[in-house]
């Protein structure tokens, strides 16, 4: 009876290894050249390993692997301005996103750095022109409900958010000028919608719901602190809220870019083969269980950066190389136990067990204190090393899950298969074979 189960157990094991390998290689198929249900390609699976002579599309490349500029500028509320500097940074950043996507440039990054700096990225693009449309006075309109503009963003003082009675609202001001063009306009449309544009784009529409003649008022119904102070920010002038002081300039050729991927990708390759190769020379059978689970690392690693849309730069893909060391700092800890406990007389299946028991904690501890450090990294850093603390931490995590329950699963595969020669995974001067 035990001789049957022992059998079942073994074939169990051998089906369950040829399943994950059958899984490994078709992963790693889809991964490099995708697929698709032919003829029209109904259902289509992107490529999403990386390529050094075809770049996946999944994969989003930062500027400097990709080529094109970034420009960053300091930023100072108006002279005399009341506003909140936060309110006007965010609106800022707004009007220049919305900017460089009307024209074309959707994929162009804005973010704030420091406290009053504001970096532009825009990929594929070298020509200077493109900075015009970033400082350039912004083109407001207030238009009556026939569709014709009366007034420009010119005439308006003040535009802050405002709180009352559990709405979030929009205050502004005019000029003298504005107050008496408004006041015609609303006394006339009562019950009607003025349009509000930015660069030829609405922005808002609210209804006149009393005349106003006194060069002041409100927009309510605006749902969220948050979009009433945008929506102050972008009417606060026809100019950007922030005035913009240029500091740096920058561009990366797409060759460049190109050389630089390339490079990466291929020394990454090589670095993965050599660590193989010296696993598989190190720890035997056990080097080539941390191979495949290290194959495996990779391909979960590269789908999920493409699921998540995680923008790669050089800093990130240093990232990714980091966390497949730790991907192998792991196995090596847990390899070196169960070698000891092979070594101290016990059989491979107990050795398995304890040698995974007795690295637990070694592995948790160095990827928790990591983990803390890229946390740390991606909420206090800025551009580049927030791209290098989403790769690390990502691959940490990844390679948490290759260490603890991949590896261990393939290791008691093989082992229950009836590799259970110490012979196979170290060397050991009993002279005798351990049986499981």
């Amino acid at each position: 009876m035990r001789s049957k189960k022992k059998r079942g157990s073994r074939t169990g094991s051998i089906v369950a290894l040829c399943v994950v390998l059958v899984c490994t290689v078709i992963l790693a198929v889809l991964g490099a050249g995708g697929w698709s249900i032919p003829p029209r390609g109904l259902y289509r699976v992107m490529p999403w390993l990386p390529n050094a002579n075809n770049w996946p599309e999944v994969l989003p490349l930062g500027l400097d692997l990709r080529g094109g500029m970034y420009v960053e500028y300091s930023a100072k509320a108006p002279e005399g301005s009341e506003a909140n500097f936060g309110e006007l940074m965010n609106g800022t950043i707004s009007i220049i996103q919305q900017r460089l996507a009307d024209k074309g440039y959707t994929e162009a990054n804005v973010q704030q750095i420091g406290g009053d700096g504001i970096r532009v990225e825009i990929p594929d693009v070298q020509d200077d022109t493109v900075l015009d449309l970033i400082g350039a006075a912004a083109k407001l309109e207030f238009k009556n409900p026939d569709g014709e503009t009366f007034m420009t963003g010119d005439m308006v003082k003040t535009a802050t958010y405002y709180y009352s009675e559990g709405d979030h609202q929009v205050a502004f001001s005019l000029t003298d000028e504005g107050a008496k063009l408004f006041g015609e306009v609303t006394s006339a449309n009562i019950g009607r919608r003025i349009a509000i544009y930015l660069d030829d784009e609405e922005l808002i529409s609210p209804t006149v719901e009393s005349a106003i003649t006194n060069g002041s008022g409100v927009i309510n119904g605006m749902g969220s602190a948050e979009r009433a102070t945008t929506i102050a920010a972008k009417i606060q002038s026809g100019a950007l809220p922030l005035e913009l002081t240029q500091q740096k300039v920058d561009k990366v050729s797409a060759t460049l870019g190109r050389d630089a991927l390339s490079t990466s990708v291929t020394a990454a390759v090589i670095g993965i083969l050599l660590v193989m190769l010296l696993m598989i020379v190190r720890y035997r059978l056990n080097g080539l269980v941390a191979s495949w689970a290290l194959s495996i690392y990779v391909i979960v690693l590269f789908m999920l950066i493409a699921i998540f849309h995680i923008q790669l730069t050089l800093p990130g893909l240093a990232g990714v190389v980091l966390g497949i060391g730790m991907a192998v700092d792991a196995n090596v800890i847990i390899f070196e136990r169960f070698n000891e406990e092979v070594r101290a007389g016990k059989s491979v299946k107990t050795a398995v067990r304890t040698g995974f028991k007795n690295a637990m904690s070694a592995i948790l501890d160095s990827n928790v204190t990591t983990l803390i450090a890229g946390i740390v990294l991606l909420v206090y850093g800025t551009g580049s090393i927030q791209g290098f603390a989403r790769t690390l931490l990502l691959g940490v995590v990844v390679s948490m899950f290759s260490a603890i329950l991949v590896t261990r699963f393939l290791m008691n595969r093989f082992v229950n298969a009836g590799c259970v020669k110490e012979s196979l995974y170290t060397s050991v001067n009993t002279g005798k074979e351990v049986q499981a």
